[in-house]
């Protein structure tokens, strides 16, 4: 399909800065459009889930936005961003606040396998912030013309475990998923917009799939 001609719709989560987004895929050509509609986002050829911030805020806002079943059903190809990634998996243990329960897990998306855990980083600093390399085997359309080892831009304190559906890996204190799949699900711990031309032609082989 032509990049041009694709409805690609980024979910409006009403927790993420969604400019950064839309204007890398309008520098590859693509016409994205920010909604939080069902039609829209049943309609899209692509979906886009971004997010920054916390769990906790993330999930209220998707379930508040009557989002979660839309997600869940959707049968197009979706990438998340960051946060958008993490609430793909089953749970996350991320507090919202020093009020929270830290003993509790805050219920995901469950599309993917794994929980989002704290990174144990010894004494590199939290949080993992800065360019860092992925490892992964390159035979993934997603990562097409991307070889192993290429660096990404990373903002996060919190990481998906190392499951059976992780695609590709970075290592800041052991091993964590950096890109993550599942039939028509992916997500990318890093900041594709933020990730130079690696980043972009992650977000091109995402629009070619």
């Amino acid at each position: 399909m032509d990049v041009n001609k694709q409805k690609l719709v980024i979910i409006d989560t009403g927790c993420a800065n969604l400019a950064s987004v839309r204007m890398a895929f309008e520098r590859l050509g693509a016409a994205p459009r920010v909604s939080r509609e069902a039609a829209d986002i049943e309609a899209a050829d692509k979906l886009i889930l971004p997010g920054v911030g916390t769990a906790v805020a993330a999930m209220k806002n998707l379930n508040e936005r009557n989002l979660v079943p839309l997600i869940r059903a959707a049968k197009q190809p979706l990438l998340g961003f960051c946060l958008g990634m993490q609430m793909l998996a089953e749970a996350s243990e991320e507090i919202m606040s020093e009020g929270e329960d830290k003993g509790g897990l805050i219920d995901c998306l469950g599309i993917v396998p794994g929980k989002i855990r704290l990174m144990e980083v010894g004494n590199l600093r939290l949080p993992h912030m800065g360019w860092n390399q992925v490892e992964h085997d390159e035979s993934h359309p997603l990562l097409k013309g991307i070889p192993s080892g290429s660096y990404f831009y990373f903002v996060h304190s919190y990481a998906l475990e190392v499951t059976g559906a992780t695609i590709a890996t970075c290592d800041y204190g052991q091993p964590f998923t950096a890109i993550v799949g599942r039939d028509n699900f992916f997500g990318a711990q890093f900041h594709p917009e933020r990730s130079g031309a690696a980043g972009a032609r992650l977000l091109q082989n995402f629009l070619e799939l």
